[in-house]
């Protein structure tokens, strides 16, 4: 089960480029339902998401970079680059959050992932986050991979 919220934020660069980062290519084979590849760094995987917003079921198996390059030629959409920093939070939390690029670039998201509804509900966002869009399905990578919402953005943001 995954629950996570979603946020834009407002944290100037050099704060960020501090903290442990990993990069990621993801490409979706299918938006619904949600199956997607990735490569982070130098490992692959397959993962398949449910529907939903905030909770949702996902399964991850890890691939070899064979079965990636040969499911990439398959993707439907644009690729997603990004750069994925992981920022303590708390004891319990870490913020994930992606600095996009290519299409979109510009876009800057975190998303912090919870161990129940009940602590995501209760959740009390730091100053930095000035918008939450976890029910704003726009901001789903799965749906960020089109062009025509990758354009909107692009000009919105």
């Amino acid at each position: 089960m995954e629950i996570e919220k979603k946020y834009l934020i407002n944290l100037p660069l050099d704060k960020i480029t501090k903290y442990p980062h990993i990069n990621i290519e993801q490409g979706y084979i299918c938006t619904n339902p949600v199956i997607r590849i990735r490569k982070t760094d130098e490992s692959y995987y397959v993962t398949y998401k449910s529907s939903g917003l905030m909770v949702r079921q996902e399964f991850e198996d890890k691939i070899s970079k064979e079965q990636y390059n040969t499911l990439k030629s398959k993707v439907d959409h644009n690729i997603i680059s990004k750069k994925r920093y992981y920022i303590p939070l708390d004891k319990s939390l870490t913020v994930e959050l992606d600095i996009f690029n290519d299409k979109l670039e510009g876009l800057i998201m975190a998303e912090v992932e919870f161990d129940s509804e009940e602590s995501a509900n209760n959740f009390i966002p730091p100053s930095w986050f000035v918008k939450e869009v976890t029910f704003d399905t726009r901001f789903h990578n799965s749906n960020l991979c089109k062009e025509e919402n990758i354009r909107f953005l692009n000009t919105q943001l």
